[in-house]
């Protein structure tokens, strides 16, 4: 038996593990209902200025990215994009939402729309925080 670590592994290699661990978890997660989901804000100009994206996985909303571009910085459309999202959350039968964030981002932003922090990592990855905020939609 060998035991071997690799930096910067193959996509390919990731993927066979990712499998196996999707295969030991099969039974136990069968049937929860899983899509990638995203909410754009356009510009009269057709330019894209706003984005949410994330996934509903079972009765959950999971928060991957939120961006408003910088010129509309402070001008409520990231609270309307994450309202938004959570109205159509519901719509798919969503009763909570997780978000991380870093202490350098965006976690009073969340906090004032009703988000509360669950955990916090500290040092991560070396000196900042990584918190993990959820709310009941």
């Amino acid at each position: 038996m060998d035991f071997v670590i690799k930096e910067n592994p193959e996509e390919k290699e990731i993927e066979e593990v990712r499998a196996g661990l999707i295969e030991h978890n099969s039974p136990f997660l069968s049937g929860v209902e899983e899509q990638e989901v995203a909410c754009f804000l356009y510009h009269d100009d057709g330019a894209k200025i706003g984005g949410i994206t994330g996934r509903i996985w079972g009765s959950w909303l999971l928060i991957k990215f939120l961006w408003v571009d910088a010129n509309h910085k402070n001008s409520g459309l990231g609270s309307i994009l994450l309202s938004k999202f959570e109205q159509y959350a519901v719509e798919k039968g969503c009763t909570s939402a997780l978000v991380d964030t870093f202490s350098f981002q965006a976690r009073p932003f969340y906090e004032k729309q009703g988000y509360q922090c669950q955990m916090t990592l500290n040092d991560y990855p070396v000196k900042d925080q990584l918190h993990f905020l959820t709310k009941q939609l």
